[in-house]
């Protein structure tokens, strides 16, 4: 648990940035649920369920494209540079193939909504936002894969730069078409959807300037990537392809738990939005320390030097531990007046507080495990331990998901026992991760060996 202030430096370098990316994607969903809580609840629920199912269906795909982050960061340090932009391309080729099945898995979900029980006024507002999103998916993985490479290769300000230049775009887009603001039309929120993908092209093309620059096109070789490269995509698909089951056996599950909670009632179900909408400002930001993470400990075993992957874990502990400790202490003490932004004018928001508060304390107990479990995952997925990250994640995950049925729906337990529940599997979660990471397993020179072969 030593680093030296050398290593702390490079993984807040690269870290910030991407923390900085993703707390503006955090900011983008935060924004477009602030705009539909002015016109009901029941909106910001129908959001919070529509987006859900939404990953669900995108994670596995998703899981898999940004894996790319590893393997080009193993490629870097292991100075073949022409591989990077390979991944690249295989990535593309994955995104192309798995839009059509998106669509397919959108059309036999659509009606989730209804055989979760869920208010008729939320599912008509549930589905056609679901859809919209769907529609969008080839253009998520596209900026999946490009913003995996810039951070596999450390330019995380080049994600940086594109993705709050895509947020910026998106929040007053996103407020034009929810309200028909400026000419464009009234959409609710199928507007909110529909800003997002938009925005999502915008920082693609953004990335796409960096990628076809000429100085980094020539050093990396990029137009010579154009093509199927068997070696790299057995390579992307054999270490890829657990993380992508991991992500969607546990967003799945969580999305089922979500589903159920939200059964509750309108009341329960906007609560929960709230709260994670205030949990994703948390959670989303630690995802960038993560990624730099990733790419770190991915460049070390691509290099063969594993000298320096204590300094990384322990830094990682100090910078996630200490940005979610703070953001848990806020949680604490301003649970009222944070879940109080989100009141609906003229409406009674009473009922929402009193059970949105006891869960904003939950939350605020488990967002040092949340920080905890990203730090292991992304030294565990850079050194391309994802097996057992993903039998492991599934055994969590589905024993939950059963505990929690039980809770809702067979014993028919109160809403704060069924999140109390959440709670303690992120804390356990976070335990078995720690104890895999501080072992020794992962390290072997022979396991190491195995993770580069093509």
């Amino acid at each position: 648990m030593w680093f030296s202030r050398k290593t702390l430096n490079e993984l807040f370098r690269l870290a910030l940035p991407m923390v900085v990316s993703q707390g503006a994607l955090a900011l983008m969903f935060f924004a477009d649920r602030f705009f539909l809580s002015r016109i009901s609840p029941v909106h910001v629920a129908a959001a919070l369920g529509g987006g859900v199912s939404f990953w669900v269906c995108l994670c596995f795909f998703n899981g898999i494209a940004a894996y790319g982050n590893a393997l080009v960061a193993q490629y870097f340090g292991r100075r073949e540079l022409h591989k990077c932009p390979r991944v690249v391309s295989q990535g593309v080729i994955l995104a192309i193939v798995a839009q059509p099945v998106l669509v397919l898995l959108a059309w036999l979900l659509k009606d989730a909504f209804v055989w979760m029980g869920h208010a008729p006024e939320q599912v008509a507002l549930e589905q056609p936002y679901f859809l919209m999103l769907v529609a969008g998916g080839l253009f998520f993985l596209i900026k999946t894969v490009l913003a995996s490479y810039f951070s596999g290769i450390s330019r995380t300000r080049v994600v940086m730069i594109a993705d709050v230049i895509g947020v910026l775009l998106n929040v007053p887009l996103s407020y034009a078409l929810i309200f028909g603001r400026f000419g464009l039309p009234e959409m609710g929120i199928v507007g909110a959807a529909l800003g997002t993908v938009i925005a999502g092209v915008l920082t693609i093309g953004i990335y796409l300037l960096f990628y076809f620059n000429p100085i980094h096109a020539a050093r990396f070789r990029v137009r010579e990537s154009f093509r199927y490269a068997p070696g790299i995509m057995r390579r992307y698909i054999r270490l890829g392809l657990p993380s992508g089951l991991e992500v969607f056996i546990g967003m799945g599950t969580f999305n089922v738990f979500l589903l159920l909670f939200q059964s509750y009632g309108v009341t329960e179900g906007a609560a929960m939005a709230i709260v994670f909408n205030w949990d994703m400002l948390s959670f989303v930001p630690i995802m960038g320390l993560n990624i730099a993470i990733m790419g770190m400990i991915g460049r070390t075993v691509g290099a063969g030097d594993m000298s320096r992957t204590n300094e990384v874990i322990a830094a990682g502990f100090l910078i996630g531990g200490l940005y979610a400790g703070t953001m848990g202490t806020l949680f604490v003490l301003f649970r009222e007046p944070l879940l109080m932004i989100f009141a609906t004018p003229g409406q009674d928001f009473a009922p929402i507080v009193a059970i949105g508060a006891p869960m904003m304390v939950g939350m605020a107990t488990y967002v040092v495990a949340d920080a905890f479990i990203l730090v292991c995952s992304g030294v565990l997925r850079g050194a391309g331990d994802t097996q057992w990250l993903m039998v492991t994640s599934v055994v969590i995950h589905v024993l939950m998901l059963v505990i929690q049925i039980l809770v809702i729906s067979v014993w028919k337990l109160g809403p704060l026992v069924s999140w109390w529940v959440f709670v303690v599997t992120l804390i356990t979660n976070a335990l078995i991760y720690l104890w895999r990471t501080f072992g020794s397993r992962w390290r072997s020179d022979e396991r190491l060996a195995r993770v580069m072969i093509e």
